[in-house]
């Protein structure tokens, strides 16, 4: 298994980079390899200054960086030889497993829908946020901010893709899944909500329990939430402020500190057809370790397998 590392991705690249994998090395007693894309120099450096095992560890050279500023399409077209670029062909090559990067976003998620492309029946693919629960458990809630116009079919494919992220990779056998919503009873909401609501009801592939309100995030009556991206990316800003009002406060609550969203590390663009993790800017050591994490949990569970069955089978049943 090789995963592939944008190591100049971030706020704090490339030194909390080669932290996260001196991290992630030593904490697995099978980690993958390692392909860290960057400048070769500099990435060597620090790599020996963290006594990483040289074994462990691929550096592949990159000579220009994206930086969080420039136009996604326009920067991934006038720099090849930048650390994301090189680490989509590499991915769309074969020659890794898996591409990880904490850097601009958006040359990201054009990566991954014009170079990996979408699995076949995906109409959009999609990104969810980690929502903690109060009970301690976690939600997934899907869209949050790539699709803020939809269409019932989107949300019904964001249902399935969510469901199949949350069976394989945290291990619910069954999920539960609801639409957010005004209101708990059917017929509630505006039109994509009620378009969506019996799209969902009667889709025999996942376990859908109707919908939730706002109020019920943040509590566990559901495993994965569905909503169109506009709402999802406010319910996330919203989310994220938690943390930095509690740390402004000096709040200490262990409930809080789990809306720091750094720890989790990255998200995986859901749909595309090969793994794709995006990182938070501010990743540090931490992060991109479980984002390493992340990525050898959905290549060694077949994830992505999973979801192409479902989106073939669903295909042929139409």
């Amino acid at each position: 298994m090789k995963i592939g590392l944008d190591m100049m991705g971030g706020d704090f690249a490339p030194l909390e980079a080669i932290k996260g994998v001196s991290i992630y090395l030593s904490e697995n007693a099978k980690p993958a390899h390692i392909v860290m894309i960057g400048d070769q120099d500099t990435l060597k450096e620090l790599a020996d200054l963290h006594q990483i095992d040289p074994s462990s560890y691929t550096i592949v050279h990159a000579s220009q960086v994206i930086d969080m500023h420039e136009h996604p399409t326009k920067a991934l077209k006038e720099k090849p030889q930048s650390s994301i670029a090189i680490g989509f062909h590499l991915l769309a090559t074969g020659k890794t497993d898996a591409f990880i990067s904490a850097g601009n976003t958006g040359a990201m998620m054009v990566g991954s829908l014009f170079i990996i492309k979408a699995i076949e029946g995906v109409q959009r693919p999609t990104i969810g946020a980690y929502m903690p629960r109060e009970n301690g458990k976690m939600g997934w809630l899907v869209d949050v901010g790539i699709n803020a116009d939809c269409k019932p079919e989107n949300l019904l494919q964001f249902g399935i893709l969510g469901s199949l992220f949350v069976k394989y990779v945290w291990n619910v056998d069954t999920p539960r899944v609801a639409l957010l919503n005004l209101g708990e009873e059917e017929g509630k909401g505006n039109i994509l909500t009620q378009a969506a609501y019996p799209l969902l009801k009667n889709c025999e592939d996942i376990n859908f329990v109707g919908n939730v309100e706002g109020r019920d995030i943040f509590l566990d009556k559901s495993d994965v939430i569905v909503c169109e991206g506009f709402t999802g990316n406010v319910i996330l800003k919203l989310s994220e402020s938690i943390y930095d009002i509690t740390q402004r406060r000096n709040i200490k609550d262990e409930y809080f500190d789990k809306f720091h969203f750094e720890q989790y590390g990255g998200v995986p663009v859901l749909g595309v057809a090969k793994p794709v993790i995006i990182g938070h800017g501010i990743s540090e050591g931490p992060a991109f370790s479980n984002m390493i994490l992340m990525a050898e949990k959905m290549i060694s569970t077949g994830l992505l397998e999973k979801i192409k069955e479902s989106f073939i089978q669903n295909s042929e049943a139409e």
